[in-house]
């Protein structure tokens, strides 16, 4: 029974990861690089970003995470990062951190193609003593905290221009298994490898709005594939709004704020669209960035400003 049951919590913990490598976030934008690591150096500042998420708020053990991350340009073409995330569901927990290298190719004057290489840790952590059964006297699980350690590995590209940017990235490249109790189980606890597709377009509307219609595409296989649909509208690349709608999911309103190009503050509200609205007030999701260094010109390929 114990193994049946160690078999049953990889599956629930696998089947949400092979849902989505990273955390869930509304504010993709704000947090591109936690989901393409050639983003690192395609602005030409400093940056350091947090997020923080409560979902499904008014359920008991829903997911809450939280996210650290920094990037910064190295030379006219290269960029390191690196980020830290805990994402806590129940009794269980994942933690990761990753560092990565991006080379940015200049492919004409106004676009670039930026690689990018990421490694680092995952580990998952189940707590026993969270956990309630129908017969306390079943020795089905111990109390204790049990988990695993794994490398990983994530590749991107990131191809863009002032006006317009796409990136494709590959997460959790090396497929390891994930074990609680015995290595040798050969249950289906491999971490399947994702993909994921993001970009948009901006497109000026007078001199100081611009209207940015962006996408994040999610897929592992046997998942269906789950898509992001953003329109954001920015004043003077200093105040925002948007708005997004996740198929099969959620639709999500945010406002944003980056005072004096040095601190920016985001916020989104999630309203899900599932039978959970049942039982959740909503999703809450605050994003916090400092970016300090040369501002980006309006000539040469840059990344949009985030």
């Amino acid at each position: 029974m114990k193994q049946l049951l160690s078999i049953f919590l990889i599956g629930i913990s696998v089947e949400a990861v092979q849902a989505q490598q990273l955390p869930q976030l509304s504010q993709y934008n704000s947090q591109d690089y936690l989901y393409d690591p050639a983003v690192a150096g395609s602005r030409p500042w400093f940056e350091i970003r947090s997020a923080h998420r409560n979902q499904w708020v008014g359920i008991q053990d829903a997911p809450r995470t939280f996210v650290l991350s920094a990037t910064t340009p190295l030379g006219g073409n290269m960029g390191v990062g690196g980020y830290v995330f805990t994402d806590n569901v129940g009794p269980s927990r994942r933690t990761g951190m990753q560092l990565s290298y991006a080379y940015h190719l200049k492919i004409t004057d106004d676009i670039k193609l930026g690689m990018g290489l990421s490694f680092g840790m995952l580990q998952f952590l189940m707590d026993g003593s969270k956990i309630q059964f129908h017969d306390p006297d079943e020795p089905l699980m111990d109390d204790q905290l049990r988990g695993s350690l794994m490398p990983d590995a994530t590749f991107g590209l990131y191809l863009y221009h002032e006006k317009w940017w796409f990136g494709a990235t590959a997460p959790q490249l090396l497929r390891n298994r994930v074990w609680f109790y015995d290595e040798n189980d050969q249950s289906l606890s491999q971490l399947a490898t994702h993909y994921y597709a993001m970009g948009g377009y901006r497109l000026p509307i007078g001199s100081d709005l611009k209207l940015e219609p962006s996408f994040l595409l999610k897929y592992v296989d046997p998942v269906p594939p789950k898509i992001d649909l953003t329109a954001t509208l920015r004043y003077k690349d200093m105040v925002w709004i948007g708005a997004t709608y996740r198929t099969e999911d959620a639709v999500s309103l945010m406002v944003g704020y980056w005072m004096k190009k040095t601190f920016q503050f985001g916020y989104s509200y999630d309203l899900t669209m599932t039978n959970l609205r049942n039982y959740s007030s909503g999703t809450h999701e605050v994003m916090l960035g400092i970016t300090f260094g040369k501002e980006a010109k309006a000539t040469a390929a840059a990344a949009p400003v985030p």
